[in-house]
């Protein structure tokens, strides 16, 4: 007498082509089949004709786990069948329970079926080729509280993330919310996503587009999303999740060095920690350099920058008015990227090493850095001003200002140090109509006033977040 056992199975996502070799057998095994009718269609060619199929009606998984219990203890081998993978939102580990809180002996065997979510990332290429989650929004049987923790960690950690149950008629605003949090947390609006309706059906159709673009009136309840990590890219009308074979060494599928993309990664990172998130993007993205540069998040509170500074002076670049960039010492004209000066056409200057500078300063009781800047004015009075060290070079810049002597198209005003910085840099702020950017207080560095000069030579990378093309 053969042993009674209940078979849970994973039909595929809707087609026959894949249904797995095992569950075939399973079924073909079964006495009885238990399953919502939709899905008999999908097993029928494999019943034997006397096999018995039980209907149990859509959201009464309950009762089809205990019918299947009841038939396998009057000696009958039950295959239980769900759409796609039963042990992932299905029925596997609903008849586990029940088993457990029955004390039944009748074993239980599951075989595994393809994922709408698998089915759906090959329909889009490969979104899934490094590590990923899935998350459901169906808040029926888990609170929203919860699914919202889970999808802020998802987001957090770069997951490549699939999305069951996204939208219903009654669910419509789910996926609106998970939009937000993913853009929220730092993943970038050029994220691809792919999604796929009714996968693997004959009303099957299959779309690609981008975080920000994604329009979730476009979902329905029969749709699975699949939302790319950072290194996710569209190509050929795929999507594709790269698993590093070709990183080492290597530009990525856009052009990129390693060095770039760990400085993106490195932005998000920056970008997912800032406990304001709600910025224009010109002073954010001299943030998020600032803060790079630094690893010093107290750049939040330091970091002052007039409205639209950083978009102001990169039009000036953009269009040739802005064509030199002066600094009070020459670590930081060494920290301003060589590429974005050559690409942009762009000449970066510090007149320390002029001859001229050590006769000034001496015939005038006066510092080098001052002698440099009095120079610098006389040939470049309306160059970009980037001062990272000398307080008395951006005070010397101050009073040509007021003299009428010098017109700089912009100003960053990052000096360090003890003595007159905060004076420097106060001094520096009534130029209502210079577009100025200034580390306020103790803290600046040559490293900081080069940075916020690079941030400006690459605002057009702003938007996207892709830092350091210039690498």
């Amino acid at each position: 007498m053969k042993k009674p056992r209940i078979y849970v199975v994973g039909l595929g996502p809707g087609s026959r082509e894949d249904i797995t070799p095992a569950v075939i057998k399973a079924v073909k095994e079964a006495d009885v089949v238990v399953g919502y009718k939709y899905y008999f269609q999908f097993v029928q060619p494999y019943l034997r004709a006397d096999a018995e199929c039980i209907d149990t009606g859509m959201k009464r998984e309950r009762d089809r786990a205990a019918q299947a219990f009841e038939m396998a203890e009057q000696g009958k081998t039950v295959a239980v069948i769900s759409s796609g993978d039963a042990g992932i939102y299905g029925m596997t580990p609903l008849i586990y329970e029940m088993s457990r809180e029955r004390g039944s002996d009748i074993e239980v065997v599951s075989y595994p079926g393809i994922s709408a979510f698998q089915k759906a990332a090959s329909l889009l290429g490969a979104p899934i080729g490094h590590d990923f989650c899935v998350i459901s929004l169906s808040d029926l049987m888990t609170p929203w509280d919860l699914i919202e923790r889970r999808i802020k960690a998802a987001a957090t950690a770069d997951f490549v993330t699939a999305v069951y149950n996204p939208k219903s008629v009654g669910r419509y605003w789910q996926l609106y919310r998970l939009k937000e949090l993913f853009l929220k947390e730092g993943r970038s609006p050029e994220t691809p996503v792919g999604y796929v309706r009714q996968a693997g059906r004959e009303e099957q159709e299959v779309s690609l587009t981008t975080l920000a673009e994604l329009n979730p009136e476009d979902i329905d309840m029969f749709t699975v999303l699949i939302i790319g990590n950072s290194q996710s890219y569209a190509w050929n009308n795929k999507m594709i999740t790269p698993r590093g074979y070709y990183r080492e060494g290597l530009s990525d599928q856009e052009g990129r060095k390693p060095g770039q993309n760990i400085m993106i990664e490195s932005f998000r990172t920056i970008e997912g920690e800032l406990r304001n998130k709600d910025l224009p993007l010109g002073h954010k993205w001299a943030l998020l350099h600032a803060i790079h540069t630094t690893a010093d998040f107290d750049m939040e509170n330091i970091l002052y920058t007039d409205e639209g500074a950083v978009e102001r002076l990169y039009e000036k670049v953009a269009n040739g008015e802005l064509k030199t960039i002066i600094s009070d010492v020459t670590m930081v004209t060494s920290g301003i990227r060589k590429g974005a000066l050559a690409r942009l056409g762009i000449e970066a200057k510090c007149y320390l090493g002029d001859a001229r500078v050590a006769e000034m300063a001496a015939n005038k009781n006066i510092t080098r850095t001052q002698a440099g800047i009095r120079l610098a004015v006389e040939e470049h009075p309306d160059a970009l001003f980037a001062f990272g060290n000398a307080p008395t070079a951006l005070m010397e810049l101050c009073d040509l200002i007021r003299k009428g002597k010098a017109r700089p198209a912009g100003i960053i005003a990052a000096p360090v140090g003890f003595v007159h910085v905060r004076e420097s840099k106060h001094m520096v702020k009534p130029f209502a109509d210079i577009p100025k950017i200034i580390v306020e207080g103790r803290k600046g560095g040559s490293n900081l006033a080069a940075t916020l000069c690079n941030a400006i030579l690459c605002f057009d990378d702003a938007a996207q977040l892709k830092p350091g093309r210039d690498l």
